[in-house]
C-alpha cells in the first residue's frame, strides 16, 4: 500500500462518554489535571461535551468528555464509553477517496466541519457487504490537520 496519498500524523483526540459528564470531569480535569478549553453542544448529534486538552502547541491532544443531551435518543454518545478516536491526517480529501477505493465504510455525512473547527469524516465502526472495512467496533474520526500540525509532525 505504498501508493497511499496521505499520512496519519498522530492522535488528535479521544472521545469518552458517560450518562453524566461530571464524573468524567472529576477524573480527567480534577484528578489528572487536563485543561478545560471549550464546550460543544449539538442537538443533531445528541451531544453535550466539554473539551479538555493535554500536551502543547501542535502536539495538543483533545479529550472530549461527552454526555447525551437526551438519553432516550440516538446517537448514544455514552455507549460505548470510548466513543471514538480522532486521527490527524494531512489531506482528508485524498484520505477519504483512497480509503473508499480500498473498501472502507464511512458514516453518513461525508466530510464536514467538526466541533473543533477542522474538516472531519468518520470511519464506520462496522464494515458491511459493500464496504467490508470498518473500525472493528470503534468509530474513527479522520481530522484534517492544520498547517502548523502538519509542519510539526514533518519536522520530527
Amino acid at each position: 500500500m505504498a501508493d497511499r496519498p496521505f499520512k496519519v500524523l498522530g492522535i488528535q483526540q479521544i472521545a469518552v462518554g458517560a450518562s453524566d459528564k461530571s464524573s468524567l470531569r472529576r477524573l480527567w480535569v480534577d484528578t489528572l489535571g487536563l485543561e478545560p478549553t471549550g464546550n460543544f453542544r449539538s442537538e443533531t448529534e445528541n451531544v453535550d461535551e466539554d473539551i479538555v486538552t493535554m500536551g502543547a502547541g501542535p502536539f495538543t491532544v483533545e479529550v472530549d468528555l461527552m454526555q447525551p443531551i437526551d438519553p432516550d435518543k440516538k446517537p448514544r454518545v455514552d455507549t460505548p464509553p470510548l466513543n471514538h478516536i480522532g486521527l490527524w491526517v494531512d489531506d482528508i480529501d485524498a484520505a477519504v477517496k483512497w480509503l473508499g477505493n480500498q473498501g472502507v465504510r464511512f458514516t453518513p455525512g461525508g466530510i464536514r466541519l467538526g466541533a473543533a473547527g477542522h474538516r472531519v469524516c468518520f470511519i464506520h465502526p462496522k464494515g458491511n457487504e459493500e464496504r467490508p472495512i470498518g473500525g472493528q467496533g470503534v468509530l474513527i474520526e479522520l481530522v484534517e490537520a492544520p498547517a502548523e500540525v502538519r509542519e510539526a509532525f514533518e519536522a520530527l
